[in-house]
């Protein structure tokens, strides 16, 4: 099992601390976070029709991108 170091910011890692549950190491609360969020999506796929789907994912791609390089 390989390990990575990772820097956030210091409200960042105190959210995350709020959320990490007693003994729950962070790696550990990583995982859990990720596991809902792809059971939640999961559980969501097809519930919503959308009017226009092309411009919403070129919407999501541009936020994407405007997070990731200003």
């Amino acid at each position: 099992m390989g390990f990575k170091t990772l820097t956030v910011k210091t409200t960042v890692y105190e959210k995350l601390l709020a959320l990490k549950r007693e003994n729950e190491s962070f790696s550990d609360l990583f995982e859990r976070l990720s596991k809902n969020n792809v059971a939640t999506l999961r559980k969501l796929r097809g519930c919503t029709e959308f009017s226009n789907k092309e411009q919403m994912l070129k919407d999501i791609e541009k936020k994407r991108n405007e997070r990731r390089y200003g």
